[in-house]
């Protein structure tokens, strides 16, 4: 047994967003809070890099600027076209395949992206982070995205990143658990609780039994399971139907005196945002180039190369949230796409989407079933479902558990802040190790 820290600290290093929080026994947890354009209050971080050159007036090396977060996006922003910008690089970090990107001729693994953000967020949070404690709790997936992640490499990955910012004892605990403990605050009684976190890259599920005893609340870990797709790749199956087919999908070239399909592949890479942030760096793009040479309908690769050669990823990265973010108010919502010389318009229905992400429905559904069968519960005896993540807004994924549940059981709120806040409150436990791993 340990006694609990007079301060804990969670970080939730997420696939779209990052949120920090800090907890102590007396007030609970708090958000920190990062102030941008002169307002403050903002709790969420973007999960973005972005890195610029800018040459020395003397004639001496240029200089590196690195930034993060919102700020990131205010120097893409001011200079798309001479800025890396980087997003959804967690997407990365159970990745063996992904070793290092080039940046301006600079090698850069994830740990020292990773790091690059971590300093940056620290930097952007002022005083509220100027003096760490020694024991973080890092919120982690059930299961890391990707295709067979590696979940020891991830963590070896976040072990080095978090220790170069000064911490001395990195605990990691599971994302959905951190929102149960969020979530218990509110319980008035005992219950089971189902906790499903949809976020940017994967989706969680973990079911935990909590009960009021003279001592406090009493917690039990009953069962967990996950699947590496949300939103991310909601976002891939709408760059894929209204975007990519502008683009050159589905279109032909010429070789040999064959007429041959242009290659699947750099579309499947364009419509995720992770390896669209490294597409435009690639030997892929000079063939690309080439396609445009031979290709039946040149004008639509132009567009592609236009899109990559001047950094539109953003601009399409806020097309596509905001088409989002309209199906989940309304039945019918019209997605424009406008940058450059390129423009791509449409009206969508809800119908329409909630067919198009279909199959990674399916994914979470058989997530959840996973869960309900390693807790060996029926799922009638599930007292409350708590939603939380970005995706978790979805109509489509609400609709499932309302399905299975009904709508008398289920609760939301807290969509960005519960994991951070929950993770730090595990930090208070006594018998923190039976919650996290490491350490």
């Amino acid at each position: 047994m340990t006694t609990p820290q007079p301060i804990t600290i969670g970080i939730d290093f997420g696939t779209t967003n990052s949120v920090v929080a800090l907890a102590d026994p007396a007030t609970g947890a708090e958000l920190v809070r990062f102030t941008v354009d002169g307002a403050g209050g903002v709790s969420t971080f973007r999960s973005a890099l972005s890195f610029q050159f800018h040459p020395a007036e003397d004639g001496g090396r240029p200089e590196r600027v690195v930034e993060a977060g919102p700020w990131a996006i205010e120097a893409y922003v001011d200079d798309p076209v001479d800025t890396r910008f980087i997003q959804s690089f967690k997407t990365f970090a159970a990745s063996a395949a992904f070793t290092e990107t080039r940046i301006h001729d600079r090698r850069y693994t994830f740990e020292d992206l990773l790091s690059a953000f971590l300093l940056k967020l620290r930097h952007h949070a002022g005083a509220a982070m100027a003096d760490l404690p020694p024991r973080v709790i890092v919120g982690r997936p059930v299961t890391f995205a990707g295709n067979r992640p590696d979940e020891a490499l991830a963590l070896s990955r976040y072990e080095t990143a978090f220790k170069r910012l000064g911490f001395e004892d990195v605990r990691y605990a599971y994302e959905p658990v951190g929102a149960a403990f969020y979530f218990a605050r509110t319980l008035e009684r005992d219950a089971t609780v189902l906790v499903a976190d949809f976020g940017g890259g994967t989706s969680d599920f973990s079911i935990v039994r909590f009960e009021r005893t003279p001592e406090g609340l009493k917690s039990t870990p009953l069962a967990q399971s996950g699947v590496g797709v949300a939103g991310d790749a909601f976002d891939y199956r709408i760059i894929d139907h209204l975007v990519s087919p502008e683009l050159g999908k589905g279109s032909f070239y010429t070789s040999l005196g064959k007429t041959l399909p242009a290659p699947q592949r750099y579309y499947s890479a364009f419509a995720r945002w992770d390896q669209l942030a490294l597409l435009r760096a690639s030997r892929d793009m000079r063939d690309i180039r080439a396609l445009a040479t031979t290709s039946l309908e040149p004008e639509k690769i132009e567009r592609l190369i236009e899109v990559l050669d001047d950094n539109h990823g953003h601009a399409l990265y806020r097309a596509v949230s905001s088409l989002k973010q309209d199906l989940s108010r309304d039945e019918t919502a019209d997605f424009r796409f406008v940058a450059g010389g390129v423009r791509i318009e449409a009206t969508v229905t809800r119908a329409q989407f909630d067919a198009w992400i279909a199959p990674e429905l399916a994914e979470m559904e058989a997530a959840l079933d996973q869960a309900i069968d390693r807790s060996g519960l029926d799922p009638s005896a599930i007292d409350r479902v708590f939603l939380t993540g970005g995706t978790s807004l979805t109509p489509a994924v609400r609709a499932l558990f309302t399905r299975r549940f009904g709508p008398d059981r289920i609760e939301t709120g807290g969509e960005f802040e519960s994991i951070a806040a929950g993770l730090a409150l595990i930090g208070l436990e006594p018998d923190v190790e039976r919650w996290t791993q490491g350490g």
